[in-house]
């Protein structure tokens, strides 16, 4: 059976993105850190940057995906929405 999704809830899947990239982003914190405490004059300033990467991609990454979900939709409702196939199966 072929199913369709047509509108994509702006609100609550920019909220999901947004967990998924601050989590993401505490990678950059982790490469921050050190180049705060062991690096010299420019360095310092990338880690600084480094640092608050989680709070920078949490929020573009809420921004950018409200502005994408907003596209899809109206996307969606003049071309129809991502097409995909479902099948039941019986439990065992």
């Amino acid at each position: 059976m072929k199913q369709q999704i047509v509108r994509i809830s702006i609100l609550q899947s920019s909220k999901i993105m947004t967990a998924i990239y601050v989590l993401f982003g505490f990678i950059y914190t982790l490469i921050g850190i050190p180049l705060i405490l062991f690096g010299e004059g420019p360095m310092k300033i990338v880690g600084i940057f480094y640092l608050f990467g989680p709070v920078f991609m949490g929020l573009f990454g809420f921004l950018f995906f409200a502005f994408f979900a907003w596209i899809y939709n109206v996307l969606a409702s003049v071309l129809g929405g991502f097409e995909y196939e479902v099948k039941t199966i019986e439990a065992v």
